[in-house]
């Protein structure tokens, strides 16, 4: 009984073909999705951070003497306006000390003050770049104020700009006023538009 059930199994089976196994790869030790996933952020980090989003220009720029004075207005810029920015009839609302700081430094220094100032609704800050190298043989050479006059024009929410009063650092610091930002425009015509008379009613 036995024998005929064993021959009966084996002609049930004879076509059949054993499935092949897939190949499989084995892992390092303690390897998983986890550490792919890891690598790839690790990946887009060091991508981001080589993404300079500063527009202001990192190659050199003239020095310019100690003594010479900023002066920018961009076009639209009323000449009142100018005036009273060139005289420091305007309040400083921040500032920057650019003293010391190497060419690299004070480019992205720069950069995210105007950025941060114009995002926050200020209009008119001051920058203190200095009036140069004290050694004998650069003594009329201001190397940083060279690039901050430079810099600066770069720069699209910068409206206008002129060396500081003697009070303020003279031509070794600078008066800059910025754009109005979207936000402050808001601001403003809410405030126009409460301080209208009510119109008659029909």
């Amino acid at each position: 009984m036995a024998d005929n059930e064993d021959k009966l199994f084996h002609q049930e089976m004879s076509d059949v073909v054993p499935l092949q196994r897939e190949r499989r790869v084995p892992l390092a030790p303690g390897g998983d999705q986890r550490d792919s996933s890891l690598q790839r952020r690790r990946e887009a980090a060091v991508a981001e951070e080589g993404m300079d989003t500063n527009i202001l220009t990192d190659r050199e720029v003239a020095p310019l003497d100690p003594w010479f004075v900023l002066e920018f207005k961009r076009d639209g810029v009323q000449n009142g306006v100018y005036r009273k920015l060139r005289q420091g009839r305007y309040e400083q609302e921040a500032r920057l000390d650019m003293h010391r700081m190497t060419m690299r430094v004070a480019r992205r220094e720069l950069f995210e003050f105007i950025s941060q100032c114009f995002e926050l609704g200020l209009r008119s800050v001051l920058v203190v770049h200095g009036k140069g190298e004290r050694k004998p043989e650069r003594e009329r050479s201001a190397v940083l104020k060279g690039y901050v006059d430079h810099w600066l024009r770069e720069l699209p929410v910068v409206q206008a700009f002129h060396s500081a009063q003697p009070r303020q650092g003279g031509t070794g610091a600078v008066y800059i006023l910025l754009r109005k930002s979207e936000q402050q425009k808001q601001k403003n015509r809410e405030r126009l538009t409460r301080g209208r008379p009510a119109p008659d009613s029909p």
